[in-house]
């Protein structure tokens, strides 16, 4: 599914961890400019709390590379729905919270990634078995705050072929909306390592008061994953 000239870039995408609910389809779809992808006939919306680290480009070595040093490392909480467009399945990023302030006013205009900036303060050591996380955004004063365990026979491993954690996690194009103007990227890595967790929402003030859709949410599970250091990402292209 490659293009001329990508992948683009190469991220370390790491310590992540995917939080599912579901929500009422018919309310979900308003917001989503793409024909939603249900699983087993629910719709449903994923939060991904992780960190992107040491965003370089795949060609041009250390030297062009270093152009992306503001903004190779921040922390993420991305929104996402499951959408297909032209028999093709995916995500659609409804909205995605990052601790950058510069890859906010870049984000939009350069693939038309929907980026707000938010305090994130993110604790994924599964090392010691503990997860937290935090989520403060200011001009809506709302908050995301989460906690998590591992069961105690852990192992991380690919999703089971066709069970929901594969449908959830397994997605390799994503979608946005800026504007008028859609677009698509694709993104290439194994599969990920993963393993269910047990997590407990401690507020959700900030998902509540951006979504009235939330209200109704019912969490439905998660999974962690220690990541990858390499991540292949695309270039944006527009959908026609």
């Amino acid at each position: 599914l490659t293009r001329r000239g990508e992948p683009l870039f190469v991220v370390g995408c790491e310590r992540g961890l995917f939080i599912h609910f579901e929500v009422n389809a018919a309310a979900l779809q308003r917001d989503v400019p793409f024909p939603l992808d249900l699983c087993d006939d629910r719709a449903c919306v994923s939060l991904v709390a992780f960190t992107m680290r040491d965003m370089r480009f795949r060609r041009g070595g250390p030297a062009l590379s270093f152009l992306l040093k503001p903004v190779a490392t921040h922390q993420f909480l991305n929104v996402r729905t499951y959408v297909r467009h032209g028999g093709e399945s995916g995500i659609y990023f409804i909205t995605e919270w990052l601790s950058n302030w510069l890859s906010v006013q870049l984000g939009p205009l350069l693939n038309g990634l929907p980026y707000h900036h938010a305090k994130i303060n993110y604790r994924h050591m599964h090392e010691e078995n503990f997860l937290s996380g935090k989520v403060e955004v200011k001009n809506c004063g709302g908050n995301f705050n989460y906690a998590a365990q591992f069961p105690s026979d852990k192992h991380f491993m690919p999703c089971r072929a066709g069970s929901p954690d594969e449908f959830l996690l397994e997605r390799y194009t994503a979608y946005t909306s800026h504007g008028s103007t859609r677009r698509f990227f694709r993104i290439w890595h194994p599969p990920w390592p993963q393993t269910p967790v047990e997590v407990s929402i401690k507020e959700d003030s900030l998902l509540r008061k951006t979504w009235p859709w939330f209200g109704d949410a019912r969490l439905a599970g998660a999974n962690y994953s220690p990541g990858f250091s390499d991540v292949w990402m695309g270039r944006a292209h527009r959908v026609k």
